[in-house]
């Protein structure tokens, strides 16, 4: 699942792959904001991407992507 986060007064977005699901993924951003905290998502790799809540522009989950296999087109 790509996972894009917009961070304030930051240029550059923050995009990785989780394999969390975007219900996983909208709990933690969630809870994030209700309590003030930090957002912990886990990418693919298995690293840690922290956020401070408060520094949280947006989240944008794209759905989970299927990757094709050889070089023929379907």
């Amino acid at each position: 699942m790509e996972v894009r986060i917009g961070v304030r007064n930051v240029a550059r977005e923050l995009v990785f792959e989780s394999a969390q699901t975007s219900e996983e993924i909208t709990a933690a951003v969630s809870t994030a904001l209700s309590e003030g905290s930090v957002l912990r998502l886990k990418d693919e790799k298995g690293r840690t991407v922290v956020v401070p809540a408060e520094s949280l522009g947006y989240v944008d989950i794209g759905a989970a992507e299927v990757r094709k296999v050889g070089f023929g087109l379907s």
